[in-house]
């Protein structure tokens, strides 16, 4: 039985499009979700000049690189299918884009060794044997093996990794250089002090977002960002502040990736000369077939897992879990999830996946899949509208982050701390993935000690045989520095 979301004010169904959708049965309004799927659209937004960055900064075995305008309009354009597609399958507010860490791993490791064709073939080969598992129902088995507190730490650690990648992509948050000659890995702004103007911004704009979630103001994470936005203009107009990097020389007071700007031209003709441009055969006799089967093996550990914990947590988000811990249409979330990576690979733009940031969409009262209609639809706009996507600064968005890290962090209540064998593994999941900036690694920490420590109380049968499986994909996963050593 899926537990009634909070706040539910009816359940008898409207018209078709509401029972489909399930809106009023979740409690939710056409209001909510429209305002959903702003909030998520201007909270991951930013993957449509981030990914074209990454991809087009590197180069493959032959030297050559891919053009920006056709990577950001492909990034849109797959992004937006896809988020589509998550919404009218699995009726779930999760949307879907390229995904970081994926993206520089297929740049910067595995493209350099074979051409960008192939490189992206073997993403397409890593989404084909996801979308198997789910179909032969042994992806979902596994997620069903993780016991309910560990999910819940899964949510929980993801809040907290929310958390600090707002925090450094407002600024706020530093790395500190090792020539500084300390043991303090990060700081406060610039040298301990919040001297920018993008800081200042970030932290009015953050205090309004909090107040209006006190308040119980109806769309306060929308207005944070817009009203964050509109500000940042307003600064970048007067105070000329300009980019965190100009002509190749970082300038720390300048804006995180997006300068505010009323934009010049608003529409622009896509590019999507890159669609279809893949080889998936080519990596196997380029680079060997040893090497190639680790790439895919890689990639497919961390999409089968972030999507398993960032699911777990945008539905406990949405208060859209069972008893078990498990969202509705599970099924349909990971198959959509598998042919987003695939797809991603045929676009030439990485792997897709489902994005954390849809959160902020859920704590905007986003219940149903009509968000993703609304945050598809943008990002489809996207492609044609690329002036306007580059207006919000990480500044005015990282705001909506800061805030969903604080209401996820919320569920942390709900671990039985006095029980020492869910107690640490919980508390691995949790810290490792902020403190790793990785998903994966903090999922992998928890389900091997739990595995770990029942089977040195003498409680080794309380664990699900598959868990036992994944424990050991994740010793590999993790062991996967000094194999690739002896491979190279």
């Amino acid at each position: 039985m899926e537990k009634r979301p909070a706040g539910a004010e009816t359940t008898v169904a409207r018209n078709g499009f509401d029972r489909f959708f399930e809106i009023s049965a979740r409690g939710s309004t056409l209001s909510r979700e429209v305002r959903g799927g702003l909030a998520t659209f201007f909270t991951m937004g930013y993957i449509v000049v981030l990914n074209p960055l990454i991809l087009g900064n590197a180069v493959d075995g032959d030297g050559r690189r891919l053009a920006m305008a056709a990577i950001a309009a492909a990034t849109a354009l797959v992004a937006g299918v896809m988020t589509i597609l998550m919404g009218v399958v699995a009726r779930f507010p999760l949307a879907l884009a390229a995904g970081l860490g994926v993206n520089a791993l297929v740049a910067y490791e595995i493209a350099p060794q074979m051409t960008w064709a192939d490189a992206m073939g073997l993403v397409v080969i890593e989404g084909v044997l996801i979308g198997i598992l789910v179909l032969t129902g042994l992806r979902t088995a596994v997620f069903r093996s993780v016991p309910v507190q560990l999910k819940t730490a899964i949510g929980v650690g993801i809040g907290l990794f929310l958390t600090i990648i707002g925090l450094v992509d407002a600024g706020f948050v530093r790395r500190i250089p090792d020539v500084a000659n300390t043991t303090v890995p990060v700081g406060l702004g610039i040298n301990g002090r919040l001297v920018s103007w993008p800081a200042l911004v970030f932290v009015l704009g953050l205090l309004l977002t909090l107040v209006l979630v006190v308040r119980r103001v109806k769309g306060a994470i929308l207005i944070g960002i817009l009203a964050t936005t509109l500000l940042a203009i307003v600064v970048e107009a007067v105070a000329k502040v300009g980019p965190s990097v100009v002509d190749g020389v970082p300038n720390p007071k300048g804006w995180s990736l997006n300068v505010p700007a009323v934009p010049e031209t608003v529409v622009d003709v896509p590019d999507l000369s890159l669609l279809g441009n893949f080889n998936v055969l080519g990596s196997w006799e380029r680079a060997g077939w040893l090497v190639a089967l680790m790439f895919v093996f890689t990639l497919l550990i961390t999409d089968f897992f972030d999507t398993m914990g960032t699911m777990v947590a945008v539905g406990q988000e949405g208060n859209l879990l069972d008893d078990k811990g498990m969202p509705p249409r599970t099924r349909e979330i990971l198959l959509v999830d598998s042919v987003a990576a695939a797809a991603g690979g045929a676009a030439s733009v990485s792997s897709n996946t489902s994005y954390i940031e849809s959160a902020a969409g859920v704590a905007e009262g986003a219940r149903t899949g009509v968000a993703n209609l609304v945050t598809g639809a943008l990002f489809l706009l996207a492609m044609f509208l690329a002036p306007l996507v580059v207006v919000v600064p990480f500044e005015a968005a990282s705001t909506a982050l800061i805030v969903v890290g604080f209401l996820m962090m919320t569920m942390i209540r709900t671990i039985d701390w006095s029980d020492y064998e869910i107690a640490i593994p919980a508390f691995l999941t949790i810290v490792l993935m902020p403190f790793t900036y990785s998903i994966s690694n903090g999922i992998g920490a928890g389900v091997i000690t739990y595995v770990l420590l029942k089977v040195v109380r003498g409680k080794a049968r309380e664990v699900h045989p598959l868990l036992y499986g994944v424990a050991v994909l994740f010793v590999v996963y993790f062991m996967r520095g000094p194999v690739e050593a002896l491979i190279y």
